[in-house]
């Protein structure tokens, strides 16, 4: 297809001939018989975006979860409000997603069993390694190692039923949000799943499983995880360790430097990089895939739990591009919300949804947050160029109103493989 008076992100202006690649990248191109066009009426092209941590399934079953973060529910009765009103799925089941204590307090069975004691219930915690569940859910799976409904993600002595997600519309969300490339982070994806996503979905897909592993405070283990990153790399697999602590990341860049390193490893979201790790991070040559939109998200609760002392230290940026860190960015959907333009703003201003300023010295340009979404690998953005993957957005605005907005309603078209998958 051949898309006309498009604008790059230098401002040239220029048409673009694109099919599986990048073919012509040149002002003037004329139409070749029968090939589709596009016209971008002066507005902004670019690469297409790149989700590089996200979760495919959990967040298509997301989409049609309730959501009891702090930010939709307040209190105990507005919880019980929520779940009680809630339309159970076709298995049955009230699914509810994003839940933090300072909603209602710790959830156990007998907190949801008050609340809505019939219907099978489960609540996910915010941070995804945890769900909760009522009695009448407990029964459903037929588990009874766990009296207090606790759950943990990794706990191999239980499973929740399987549903069908709705793949095509979170395909659908991604494409009008101009993501066209994403990393799934699902850990124990297995060939089939993925299978299923690449088949599914029309962005391209990538996976991090099986190498990726996610760390725990109480059983950080140096020697074990030494030799699990050893055995991985022998078999020709980069790991990616998912560090929310600083001792996670002490630990996992510890056990890097005994076990050697894959050029493809990635530490995911480094959520909390003291002053003192900055420089072992940047020595290590590892990247990092990390979600600023948790400052918008989650900063007025981090403002309530995190000492002041160590606020510049959550979710950090401009530290660690100065100091020659490979980064990424992403939205951990469904734990993050999808949009990599609100993820984008808030790598720009570090405002909490109260308004205060989370680590200002860590805010980073627009433009260098834009980049940081453009590339196929962390560390490696990419331009609209002959021979580049035939994937594309096109926004209404030129670039310096793209850049101020980094406003996900300025998408108007998205292209993957030449073929426009979305069209406002």
């Amino acid at each position: 297809m051949l898309i006309r008076r498009a604008v790059l992100i230098d401002g040239t202006r220029t048409d673009i001939r694109v099919g599986d690649t990048i073919i012509e990248v040149c002002d003037g191109l004329r139409p070749r018989p029968g090939e589709a066009e596009f016209d971008a009426a002066g507005g902004t092209v670019l690469p297409g975006l790149h989700d590089h941590h996200i979760h495919l399934r959990a967040a298509a079953a997301a989409l049609h979860s309730v959501r009891v973060g702090p930010e939709n529910v307040r209190g105990k009765d507005g919880l019980a409000d929520v779940l009680t009103r809630a339309t159970p799925d076709d298995e049955g089941w009230i699914r509810a997603v994003g839940y933090h204590d300072s909603v209602a307090g710790p959830l156990d069975r007998h907190v949801l069993d008050e609340i809505a004691a019939g219907t099978p219930v489960r609540v996910q915690h915010r941070s995804g390694v945890q769900w909760t569940l009522n009695t009448a859910g407990l029964r459903r799976i037929g588990s009874s190692g766990h009296p207090d409904g606790i759950l943990r993600s990794d706990d191999p002595s239980w499973a929740l039923p399987h549903s069908d997600p709705d793949l095509d519309g979170l395909g659908l969300l991604l494409a009008r949000y101009g993501v066209t490339d994403v990393t799934d982070a699902t850990p124990d994806l297995g060939a089939g799943d993925i299978t299923d996503l690449h088949e599914r979905l029309p962005q391209t897909v990538r996976s991090l499983a099986p190498g990726k592993r996610i760390l725990h405070d109480d059983d950080l283990d140096l020697d074990a995880l030494t030799r699990w990153i050893r055995h991985t790399h022998s078999v020709g697999v980069p790991v990616a360790l998912h560090c929310v602590t600083a001792a996670q990341l002490v630990v996992g860049l510890a056990a890097f430097g005994a076990a050697g390193r894959h050029p493809l490893d990635r530490i995911e979201h480094a959520a909390v990089v003291p002053d003192g790790s900055i420089g072992d991070l940047a020595a290590s040559g590892i990247a990092v895939v990390t979600q600023p939109n948790f400052v918008a998200e989650r900063g007025d609760q981090y403002l309530v739990d995190v000492p002041a002392a160590e606020h510049h230290e959550l979710w950090r940026l401009a530290a660690l591009l100065r100091a020659g860190v490979p980064v990424a960015l992403s939205t951990d959907a469904p734990f993050g919300d999808a949009d990599p333009w609100a993820a984008m703003r808030a790598a720009v201003h570090r405002r909490t949804r109260s308004g205060d300023v989370l680590g200002p010295d860590e805010r980073i340009g627009a433009a260098t947050a834009l980049a940081l979404f453009l590339s196929r690998k962390p560390g490696a953005p990419v331009a609209v160029a002959q021979g580049g993957a035939g994937n594309l957005v096109v926004l209404e605005t030129p670039p310096d109103e793209a850049l101020a907005d980094l406003d996900a309603g300025a998408v108007t078209a998205t292209v993957i493989g030449g073929e426009v998958v979305y069209q406002r």
